[in-house]
Protein backbone atom coordinates (compact mmCIF):
# COMPACT_ATOMS: atom_id res chain seq x y z
CA UNK A 1 0.00 0.00 0.00
CA UNK A 2 1.23 3.48 -0.85
CA UNK A 3 2.62 5.58 2.02
CA UNK A 4 1.13 9.04 2.47
CA UNK A 5 2.95 12.16 3.64
CA UNK A 6 1.10 15.36 4.48
CA UNK A 7 3.61 18.19 4.16
CA UNK A 8 3.63 21.79 5.31
CA UNK A 9 2.27 21.05 8.80
CA UNK A 10 2.24 24.19 10.94
CA UNK A 11 -0.17 23.43 13.79
CA UNK A 12 -1.25 20.62 16.08
CA UNK A 13 -4.86 20.49 14.84
CA UNK A 14 -3.79 19.70 11.28
CA UNK A 15 -1.15 17.24 12.50
CA UNK A 16 -3.57 15.25 14.64
CA UNK A 17 -6.28 15.27 11.96
CA UNK A 18 -3.79 13.93 9.40
CA UNK A 19 -2.73 11.08 11.68
CA UNK A 20 -6.32 10.29 12.62
CA UNK A 21 -7.20 10.06 8.93
CA UNK A 22 -4.35 7.62 8.29
CA UNK A 23 -1.32 9.63 7.16
CA UNK A 24 1.98 7.77 7.56
CA UNK A 25 4.26 10.81 7.72
CA UNK A 26 4.11 14.54 8.40
CA UNK A 27 6.41 17.12 6.82
CA UNK A 28 7.75 20.20 8.58
CA UNK A 29 9.33 22.94 6.46
CA UNK A 30 12.42 24.65 7.89
CA UNK A 31 13.02 26.95 4.93
CA UNK A 32 12.39 30.60 5.76
CA UNK A 33 11.38 31.37 2.19
CA UNK A 34 8.30 29.15 2.50
CA UNK A 35 4.89 30.38 3.70
CA UNK A 36 4.66 27.05 5.55
CA UNK A 37 7.92 27.52 7.47
CA UNK A 38 7.96 26.55 11.14
CA UNK A 39 10.51 27.20 13.87
CA UNK A 40 12.29 24.43 15.71
CA UNK A 41 10.19 25.22 18.76
CA UNK A 42 6.91 25.05 16.84
CA UNK A 43 7.83 21.73 15.25
CA UNK A 44 9.00 20.25 18.55
CA UNK A 45 5.75 21.21 20.28
CA UNK A 46 3.80 19.30 17.61
CA UNK A 47 6.11 16.31 17.26
CA UNK A 48 6.06 15.47 20.96
CA UNK A 49 2.27 15.02 20.83
CA UNK A 50 2.16 12.70 17.80
CA UNK A 51 1.27 9.01 17.95
CA UNK A 52 4.25 6.68 18.31
CA UNK A 53 4.43 5.24 14.79
CA UNK A 54 4.11 8.47 12.77
CA UNK A 55 7.24 9.43 10.82
CA UNK A 56 8.31 13.07 10.94
CA UNK A 57 10.16 14.63 7.99
CA UNK A 58 12.13 17.88 8.04
CA UNK A 59 12.29 19.78 4.76
CA UNK A 60 15.47 21.79 4.13
CA UNK A 61 16.71 23.93 1.24
CA UNK A 62 20.47 24.34 0.82
CA UNK A 63 21.00 24.32 4.58
CA UNK A 64 24.35 23.43 6.13
CA UNK A 65 24.73 19.88 7.46
CA UNK A 66 25.53 21.30 10.90
CA UNK A 67 22.30 23.30 11.00
CA UNK A 68 20.28 20.32 9.78
CA UNK A 69 21.70 18.07 12.50
CA UNK A 70 20.90 20.66 15.16
CA UNK A 71 17.35 21.20 13.94
CA UNK A 72 16.42 17.54 13.61
CA UNK A 73 17.81 16.77 17.06
CA UNK A 74 15.99 19.61 18.78
CA UNK A 75 12.73 19.21 16.86
CA UNK A 76 12.59 15.40 17.08
CA UNK A 77 12.66 14.83 13.30
CA UNK A 78 13.09 11.30 11.92
CA UNK A 79 13.86 11.81 8.22
CA UNK A 80 15.69 14.57 6.33
CA UNK A 81 14.28 15.88 3.03
CA UNK A 82 16.65 17.96 0.92
CA UNK A 83 14.78 20.21 -1.48
CA UNK A 84 17.49 22.50 -2.83
CA UNK A 85 20.55 22.24 -5.06
CA UNK A 86 22.47 20.04 -2.66
CA UNK A 87 25.48 18.10 -3.94
CA UNK A 88 25.66 14.33 -3.35
CA UNK A 89 28.25 14.72 -0.58
CA UNK A 90 25.78 16.91 1.35
CA UNK A 91 23.39 13.95 1.64
CA UNK A 92 25.60 11.85 3.92
CA UNK A 93 23.76 11.72 7.22
CA UNK A 94 23.52 9.10 9.92
CA UNK A 95 19.79 8.81 9.34
CA UNK A 96 17.45 8.35 6.40
CA UNK A 97 17.21 11.14 3.83
CA UNK A 98 15.06 11.98 0.83
CA UNK A 99 16.32 13.99 -2.14
CA UNK A 100 13.72 16.09 -3.92
CA UNK A 101 14.08 16.47 -7.68
CA UNK A 102 12.08 19.02 -9.66
CA UNK A 103 10.94 17.53 -12.95
CA UNK A 104 10.93 19.43 -16.25
CA UNK A 105 11.55 16.57 -18.65
CA UNK A 106 13.06 13.10 -18.79
CA UNK A 107 16.49 14.75 -18.58
CA UNK A 108 15.62 15.85 -15.02
CA UNK A 109 16.25 12.26 -13.90
CA UNK A 110 19.98 12.46 -14.62
CA UNK A 111 20.90 13.53 -11.01
CA UNK A 112 19.22 10.42 -9.59
CA UNK A 113 22.20 8.37 -10.75
CA UNK A 114 24.50 10.35 -8.45
CA UNK A 115 22.24 10.20 -5.38
CA UNK A 116 20.79 6.69 -5.60
CA UNK A 117 23.25 5.12 -3.14
CA UNK A 118 23.06 8.01 -0.68
CA UNK A 119 19.33 8.51 -0.02
CA UNK A 120 16.45 6.24 0.97
CA UNK A 121 13.99 7.73 -1.55
CA UNK A 122 13.50 10.40 -4.21
CA UNK A 123 10.66 12.89 -4.06
CA UNK A 124 9.63 14.01 -7.54
CA UNK A 125 7.96 17.42 -7.77
CA UNK A 126 6.93 19.64 -10.66
CA UNK A 127 9.44 22.24 -11.77
CA UNK A 128 8.43 25.89 -11.43
CA UNK A 129 10.90 28.73 -12.07
CA UNK A 130 9.74 30.79 -9.11
CA UNK A 131 9.12 28.17 -6.42
CA UNK A 132 10.82 25.12 -4.91
CA UNK A 133 7.63 23.23 -4.08
CA UNK A 134 4.00 23.55 -3.05
CA UNK A 135 3.09 24.97 -6.45
CA UNK A 136 0.07 22.77 -7.15
CA UNK A 137 1.46 21.87 -10.58
CA UNK A 138 1.70 18.34 -11.96
CA UNK A 139 4.29 16.87 -14.32
CA UNK A 140 4.34 13.97 -16.76
CA UNK A 141 3.81 10.89 -14.58
CA UNK A 142 5.47 8.66 -17.19
CA UNK A 143 8.74 10.25 -16.05
CA UNK A 144 8.00 9.14 -12.48
CA UNK A 145 7.49 5.59 -13.71
CA UNK A 146 10.87 5.75 -15.43
CA UNK A 147 12.48 7.09 -12.24
CA UNK A 148 11.61 3.94 -10.28
CA UNK A 149 14.67 2.21 -11.71
CA UNK A 150 16.81 4.43 -9.44
CA UNK A 151 15.05 3.66 -6.16
CA UNK A 152 11.93 4.36 -4.13
CA UNK A 153 9.83 7.18 -5.55
CA UNK A 154 7.62 9.59 -3.62
CA UNK A 155 5.28 11.33 -6.04
CA UNK A 156 4.45 14.99 -5.41
CA UNK A 157 3.33 17.97 -7.46
CA UNK A 158 -0.27 18.98 -8.00
CA UNK A 159 -1.88 16.00 -6.28
CA UNK A 160 -5.49 16.55 -5.16
CA UNK A 161 -8.54 14.55 -4.15
CA UNK A 162 -9.53 14.55 -7.82
CA UNK A 163 -6.37 13.04 -9.29
CA UNK A 164 -4.66 11.07 -6.51
CA UNK A 165 -6.22 7.73 -7.44
CA UNK A 166 -5.18 8.10 -11.06
CA UNK A 167 -1.68 9.12 -9.98
CA UNK A 168 -1.21 6.13 -7.68
CA UNK A 169 -2.56 3.68 -10.25
CA UNK A 170 -0.38 5.11 -13.01
CA UNK A 171 2.91 5.43 -11.13
CA UNK A 172 2.54 2.90 -8.28
CA UNK A 173 4.99 4.93 -6.19
CA UNK A 174 6.45 4.01 -2.82
CA UNK A 175 4.78 7.12 -1.41
CA UNK A 176 2.88 10.27 -2.23
CA UNK A 177 3.31 13.76 -0.84
CA UNK A 178 0.71 16.52 -0.69
CA UNK A 179 0.72 20.04 0.70
CA UNK A 180 -1.12 22.72 -1.27
CA UNK A 181 -3.60 20.17 -2.66
CA UNK A 182 -5.30 19.80 0.74
CA UNK A 183 -5.07 23.38 2.00
CA UNK A 184 -7.64 26.01 2.88
CA UNK A 185 -4.83 28.54 2.71
CA UNK A 186 -1.04 28.30 2.81
CA UNK A 187 -0.11 26.63 6.07
CA UNK A 188 -3.62 25.60 7.04
CA UNK A 189 -5.17 22.30 5.95
CA UNK A 190 -8.70 21.55 4.78
CA UNK A 191 -9.59 18.58 6.98
CA UNK A 192 -12.38 17.32 4.74
CA UNK A 193 -10.14 17.26 1.67
CA UNK A 194 -7.27 15.79 3.65
CA UNK A 195 -9.48 12.91 4.79
CA UNK A 196 -10.77 12.30 1.25
CA UNK A 197 -7.25 12.47 -0.17
CA UNK A 198 -5.92 9.83 2.22
CA UNK A 199 -8.97 7.57 1.74
CA UNK A 200 -8.72 7.71 -2.05
CA UNK A 201 -4.98 7.17 -2.08
CA UNK A 202 -5.28 4.07 0.06
CA UNK A 203 -8.19 2.75 -2.04
CA UNK A 204 -6.09 3.08 -5.18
Amino acid sequence: MVRIKICGITNIDDAMAATDFGADALGFVFFEGSPRCVTVQQAASIVCKLPSFITTVGVFVDETPEAIRSIITNAGIDVIQLHGEEKPEACRFSRRSIKAIRIKSIDSLEPLKKFKDLVSAFLLDAYAPDALGGTGQIFNWDIAVEAKQFGRIILAGGLTVDNVQAAVRHVRPYGIDVSSGVELEKGRKDHRNMKLFIERAKMA
